[in-house]
This record gives structure tokens, C-alpha cells and sequence, in this order.
């Protein structure tokens, strides 16, 4: 049984709280979206709501008090959550799947597309500067219908780091998948022709895109110049492609949350887990992430593990970010951010909590790394900061091609070549940020609303990917947000 509720409206000293035992007055100022506790919990006793730990009591708690930082942390582990062993389970998702194809393009090597880009991957970020000059400059010389674009890929890595490290493998990875990425219909390389990251080091003897070093054509001019011959001669390539009927089975969709507060577990997650086991159901792919997130609530996932390698993965990962985080002198619990915490997300475990429910119900196939291929059917965790960008361009390098992004502060994340739909956690912000909001999860309070909203949102996806614009699309966003994750000493 739950030790806390929540606050809907802002709650003065002295309103009238209903609690375990009966009424009394709230002892404190109660912010909305924050928790009251609804019983006596003792110092050092475990806090629960959704029914699970979301931290340990500080003090003594008292029923009416303003439950949060001040009297709510965490310890080393989760209290009370125990071992809970891998066992495989029968599945079955919450509805029917409503649809079974989207328009997407189809790849010579057979591959789905759910957008139409070319682009320019530098390999280092001293030819970033030249790679977007040659984006800018395509952008207005090419037109070819169906061709959503050219785009820069940008990023700050690339030298100054150690070849064979994890973070040099973690960058290769990531440029790899960006390059291979079915929304990219083909790929020019610049290189400044002296860093660590040399293009055979990304693509080792398969190297299947033209590379162009600035060092040897001359300089900036020169390199524009030949990579828009070779832009202009690809988009001619493109000039006939068209959108056709593909199986939905066939989309990949990674799962993000930015700017949580205390609704996110309660509306945009859930529906949003709702519309994942839809694909699921469908036969398609979906990615969950933010390995920091599901701190607190890793048994959860644990339990749906189809096979108890794929549990003691997860297990590995936590105690890898748990060493990672003491390493730099921190703590998994810092990562709530400050909009987090005024919104009424006092713990990381509460946090993750609310997170995992972006992943559904089905169960947990496969663990892979940051930025490697999604191959398994059905729900796939992949190892990632919380960090929104550094999680997401992971998503992306692993071959998703869509990306649902749930928010209760408010976001403006974009990203290119794949589309991202942002889902608002209350009607209020979907109303104050409507030129940035996609869908509206805030009347999905009760499980029966989030299967009806899950399913509008599994048709929102789809629509999306059958080339309806995502409002950060329209807004022209994605490529600032393109962050490989930055790991391991600069030298």
C-alpha cells in the first residue's frame, strides 16, 4: 500500500488531507504535483507509491506532510526489492494493433525508411565547420521530390582520444550507425585528413561512402565543392523514389523521456508504454534506454527477461553506471534534474519508476550497447546515459527510425534523420507549448483512458512515419542534437 498520494492542485498548511485513517490538515505547503503522505512512515522505514520503494524516510514522516528532498533519499541499493529471478512469461498486449503497414521507402538492400536524407559525416569535429557549409549550400541547390533534406552530422569527438578505447569504439559505433542508418539514402564523408579517427578505422575494410579530406583536396573551397558534385549526383539517384505500403513490423521505435515531473509515471509514460506493445503485438522493434533511469526500478525489468543472461546483463549495467558515477565523484540519485525535482520527483527510484513504464509489458528480449544494431524482435534495452541527446543518438545509431519522446516540463528536442513525436504529460503544457507538442497524454489518468490514448499514439506513430511532420520537423530541429556520448580521457 502506497505511503504518499498525490497533490493535484497546490495544497496550503491546514487544507484538509484525506489519508489512511481518516482527514487532517495538510502540516506544510504542498506544491502541485508533489506528494503528501497519507500514513506515519518512521525514520529509516521505505517509502512506497505505484506500490513500490520510491526511497527511504529521513525523519520521522507524519500523515499531511509535504513528502519530498527534505525527508525522502536513497541508500546504496533499493530497499526491499530483493532478487527477483528471470522467469519467461505468457504475453499478451493490452489491444489490438489498429494498424499494419505504414508508407515508408524501401531500400535496395530491403531495408524501411521512414525518411529520405542524405548526409555529411565528418569524422572529426575540425571538419564539422566544412560539413555544414556543404549541407547549407546543398540545401539550396538540390531539389529532388521525396528528398526530405541534407544534413550535417555534426559532432565534437573525432581526435585528442585514445585508439582501442571504449570511447573511441563507442564514437566509431555511432558514426557507423548513423551512416547505415536507413533514413540516410547516401553519405559523403570530410575529413580533415590528420585525427585519430580515420574513416577505415570507422568502416574498417567495408568502406562503402566517398571520402573526401580537406587536407588533400586544398582546403574548404575545394572539399564544398567536390562534396556537392557528389551530393548533386546521388539526389539524381533519388529522383524516382516513392513512398509504398511497408508492415509496421518493420519500424523501429526508441523511447525517450525529458523534463519529467510527477505525472510522467502516471500519464505520458504509461500511454506511450501502451502504444510500444502495440508494435510489439505487430511484430516491430522498440528500444528502451537511460540506463540511470531505471535505477530503482531494474527489477521490473528483470522480471519480464526472456532468458537470465538478458536478466544478469541489466544486473552488470547497474552495477557498471553505479562504479561509473562513484568514479567522477557522483551518485546515480543526482540524476534528477532541477526541473525534475520541482515537479514533484523527489528520488532517482521514483524516477525510474515512471520511466520504465515507457517500455509496455511485453517482455525483455535483448541487452545490447551504446549505439549497436537492434536485431531482436519486440522490446530491446540499450545501454545509455539519461542524458536525452547522448540517449537518443544511441537510439538512432541502433537503427531507429522512429523516436517517441514523453515530457512534463517541457521539451524541444528534435532529431534528424529520424522523427521524433513529443508527448506532453499534462493538457497544460500541451496547450502552453503546442507549437512544440505532437500529442496530449494528460487525460490518460486511468488505465482504461491509456489504452484508448496508447492506441491513438500507436496511430499518431505510424502516421508519422508514413511522412506526416513531427512538430520539431516543422520546426526545423535535429541536428544540433546529434551527441555521441563522451567517454574516457581527452588528451
Amino acid at each position: 500500500m502506497d505511503d504518499v498520494g498525490l497533490a493535484r492542485e497546490h495544497l496550503g498548511r491546514g487544507t484538509l488531507v484525506q489519508v489512511v485513517d481518516g482527514v487532517v490538515a495538510a502540516i506544510d505547503d504542498i506544491p502541485e504535483g508533489h506528494k503528501v503522505a497519507v500514513r506515519a512512515v518512521a525514520k529509516g522505514a521505505a517509502v512506497r507509491k505505484y506500490g513500490e520503494v520510491i526511497g527511504v524516510a529521513l525523519q520521522d514522516i507524519l500523515p499531511g506532510a509535504h513528502v519530498h528532498m527534505h525527508n525522502l533519499g536513497v541508500g546504496p541499493q533499493s530497499v526491499g526489492l530483493g532478487t527477483v529471478p528471470s522467469t519467461p512469461s505468457l504475453w499478451s498486449p493490452p489491444a489490438v494493433p489498429t494498424r499494419d503497414h505504414f508508407l515508408g521507402y524501401r531500400r535496395p538492400d530491403g531495408r524501411a525508411a521512414t525518411r529520405n536524407y542524405l548526409a555529411v559525416l565528418p569524422t572529426v569535429n575540425c571538419s564539422s565547420t566544412v560539413a555544414r557549409m556543404v549541407a547549407q549550400a546543398a540545401n539550396a541547390q538540390v531539389r529532388v521530390p521525396g528528398l526530405d533534406g541534407v544534413i550535417a552530422l555534426t559532432h565534437e569527438l573525432g581526435c585528442g582520444m585514445a585508439e582501442g578505447t571504449a570511447g573511441d569504439d563507442i564514437l566509431r559505433r555511432t558514426l557507423r550507425g548513423y551512416a547505415r542508418h536507413a533514413n540516410i539514402a547516401g553519405v559523403v564523408m570530410v575529413s580533415l585528413g590528420c585525427e585519430i579517427n580515420q574513416p577505415e578505422n570507422i568502416f574498417g575494410d567495408s568502406l562503402a561512402v566517398e571520402t573526401l579530406s580537406i587536407q588533400d583536396l586544398g582546403g574548404t573551397a575545394a572539399t564544398v565543392n567536390a562534396a556537392l558534385d557528389s551530393i548533386a549526383a546521388m539526389a539524381s539517384q533519388l529522383a524516382g523514389l516513392r513512398r509504398e505500403p511497408i508492415p509496421v513490423d518493420e519500424l523501429i521505435l526508441g523511447l525517450q523521456c525529458g523534463g519529467s515531473d510527477a505525472y510522467s509515471g502516471l500519464t505520458a509514460n504509461p500511454t506511450l508504454g501502451v502504444a510500444a506493445d502495440l508494435l510489439v503485438a505487430a511484430g516491430g522493434r522498440v528500444i528502451l534506454g537511460e540506463t540511470p533511469e531505471i535505477y530503482g526500478a531494474e527489477h521490473m525489468l528483470r522480471k519480464r527477461a526472456e532468458a537470465p543472461a538478458v536478466a544478469h546483463r541489466i544486473d552488470e549495467l547497474i552495477a557498471w553506471w553505479q562504479a561509473y558515477t562513484a568514479s567522477n565523484d557522483a551518485e546515480l540519485d543526482n540524476n534528477p534534474s532541477k526541473g525534475n525535482r520541482d515537479g514533484g520527483i523527489s528520488t532517482i527510484w521514483e524516477k525510474s519508476l515512471g520511466a520504465v513504464l515507457k517500455g509496455g509489458t511485453s517482455p525483455l528480449n535483448d541487452v545490447v550497447a551504446y549505439a549497436a544494431p537492434v536485431t531482436a524482435p519486440g522490446l530491446t534495452f540499450m545501454d545509455t546515459p539519461g542524458y536525452d541527446p547522448v540517449s537518443a543518438t544511441g537510439m538512432v545509431a541502433g537503427g531507429a527510425n522512429l523516436l517517441a519522446f514523453t515530457t512534463g516540463r517541457g521539451s524541444v528536442f528534435g532529431s534528424r534523420p529520424t522523427p521524433c513525436l513529443k508527448i506532453s504529460t499534462t493538457t497544460r503544457l500541451y496547450e502552453h507549448m503546442r507549437a512544440d507538442m505532437d500529442f496530449d497524454a494528460g487525460p490518460a489518468m486511468s488505465r482504461e483512458d491509456q489504452i484508448r490514448y496508447g492506441t491513438l499514439l500507436f496511430e499518431a506513430l505510424v502516421d508519422m512515419a508514413s511522412g506526416t511532420p513531427s512538430k520539431s520537423e516543422a520546426l526545423g530541429f535535429g541536428t544540433e542534437e546529434i551527441v555521441p556520448w563522451r567517454m574516457g580521457a581527452v588528451v
